[in-house]
């Protein structure tokens, strides 16, 4: 018994040891490396637990306290990597993606490096065989395990609900309180306000069609930002969007939360039109608590309205398939319909196709209709087409950020085609994470252009009417132009 209570102690300081290593630190002077004794108390009862679980299975304290000492290290080293690439630690919605992972991994973990990925598979094998190779038949060990795990998740349960736990991050502001409170107590804390927070009051549709033909298109463009404000150099500006910039109506900074990551926070503040303050903790990710707030969606909202939502991927990620019929969306058009992409052509759907499937829907539509469309061309990570130098992976950007300028251009002259009123949104859901050329620490913000074309196909324009707005201010901005109702 004295064996493992030894074992245990150490554990614990060899985990609180690996969070100290997470970034960011405490910046508190002669305290570089402390976390706050309330940070380290919660620490100390999910390791306790985790522990607790392990020696459960194995009744083997040395080989339990090897792999929560390596579990605790592998959400460090994916917590940094992640800061690194996307400028924000590992926050406890990410832990619901981890299916995901396995499903679509090129989407995460282009993020670690070789050494980094190596040591995750390492673990992923060393860990099943060291649990079954350090199996001891020890009816004692397991129950100790037990009483472990129990209690360190009864403490974790006792300690939320108390002060000083139940006092501590109360607004969102993860960077302070994981710099504050360490990595582990800040997911626990994150998370246990998040199941604190209610859905809002329903809204009610709004009636009215301003033209029985009327067509609005939104495109929310992948990784689509102006390459002349990202590198810096007014030779890369794209024709497209400085067309569209000229035709709009309106057009300025779409001011996204994120970086380089997180579509899913600007579809859903253009989608549903909550922004962050009101949706507090649920906006690291508002996929999850999306199907309590359908009735914000821009579907529900637009009374008398037709739906498609457009997404060459697979409808399962971020639950899409489910979230966007409770959203109103009448039609989903998946990766069934559209052929994979040709040799050269890149990993995904081409802008190009997509903008052909946009064309096709809007031509058939014979009443009022809504196209929302996600594209995916230009998900990183780039390739090069020689070398892998940062550069190599600038002009492998550049050559799809062109795609969707082009795309950009061939659907307002598709849409002028029609002779038919019609609003086009064009806009980036986040910057390009590029390794050495487009790094977080900077500027956020993404394009986007509202084009209104009237029924003989001209752009109606507005004088000085550059507006800055966030995902959910776009979202308002759309609704009251297509219902003729003042913006909420």
């Amino acid at each position: 018994m004295a064996d493992k209570l030894l074992i245990y102690l150490a554990l614990l300081i060899g985990t609180l040891l690996l969070d100290a290593f997470v970034r960011p630190r405490s910046g508190r002077l002669g305290e570089p490396w402390l976390r706050s004794p309330a940070g380290t108390w919660l620490h100390s009862g999910l390791v306790t637990a985790v522990f607790g679980l392990f020696l459960t299975l194995c009744a083997n304290a040395p080989a339990s306290a090897a792999l929560t000492l390596a579990l605790v290290a592998l959400f460090t080293t994916v917590s940094n990597a992640k800061r690194a690439m996307l400028g924000e630690a590992l926050v406890f919605s990410d832990l619901a993606l981890i299916g995901a992972v396995f499903r679509h991994p090129q989407f995460y973990l282009s993020a670690l490096k070789p050494s980094q990925k190596l040591a995750i598979v390492v673990v992923a094998l060393v860990a099943p065989a060291l649990l079954w190779w350090m199996f001891v038949p020890e009816l004692a060990g397991h129950i100790q395990g037990l009483l472990l795990l129990t209690a360190g998740i009864g403490a974790i349960w006792l300690s939320l609900r108390c002060p000083p736990w139940s006092r501590l991050a109360t607004e969102p502001d993860a960077e302070a309180d994981l710099a504050r409170h360490g990595l582990i107590a800040t997911l626990l804390l994150y998370r246990a306000r998040w199941r604190q927070t209610d859905d809002p009051v329903p809204l009610a549709p709004i009636a009215g069609v301003a033209d029985p033909h009327e067509l609005a298109v939104i495109i929310q463009c992948e990784s689509f930002a102006d390459p002349a404000e990202l590198f810096g150099d007014p030779a890369l500006a794209l024709p497209g969007l400085a067309l569209a910039r000229e035709d709009a109506w309106q057009w300025g900074n779409l001011l996204v939360g994120g970086f380089g990551a997180y579509t899913m926070r600007t579809e859903y503040g253009v989608l549903f039109g909550r922004n962050e303050d009101d949706l507090s903790f649920r906006r690291f990710d508002p996929f999850l608590t999306a199907l309590g707030e359908a009735t914000y969606a821009l579907p529900n909202r637009l009374a008398g309205w037709r739906s498609v939502f457009v997404h060459p991927h697979d409808m399962r990620f971020y639950n899409r398939e489910v979230i966007m019929r409770a959203g109103g969306f009448a039609d989903l058009v998946g990766e069934d319909r559209f052929d994979p992409p040709s040799a050269g052509e890149g990993r995904y759907v081409t802008d190009a196709a997509m903008a052909d499937a946009i064309a096709d829907l809007a031509h058939a539509a014979d009443e009022p209709t809504l196209l929302y469309a996600v594209t995916i061309e230009n998900h990183g990570p780039w390739e090069a087409e020689a070398g892998n130098r940062p550069d190599d992976l600038k002009q492998g950007y550049l050559r799809l950020v062109r795609n969707s300028d082009a795309m950009l251009t061939k659907l307002m002259t598709e849409l002028a085609g029609l002779r038919r009123p019609a609003t086009l949104v064009f806009f980036g859901d986040h910057r390009p994470s590029i390794p050495g050329v487009s790094v977080p620490g900077g500027a956020r913000h993404t394009p986007y252009v509202i084009v209104r074309i009237d029924a003989e196909g001209r752009c109606v324009r507005r004088e000085g009417e550059r507006t800055d707005l966030t995902p959910a201010q776009l979202h308002h901005a759309i609704l009251g132009l297509l219902t003729n109702a003042p913006e909420d």
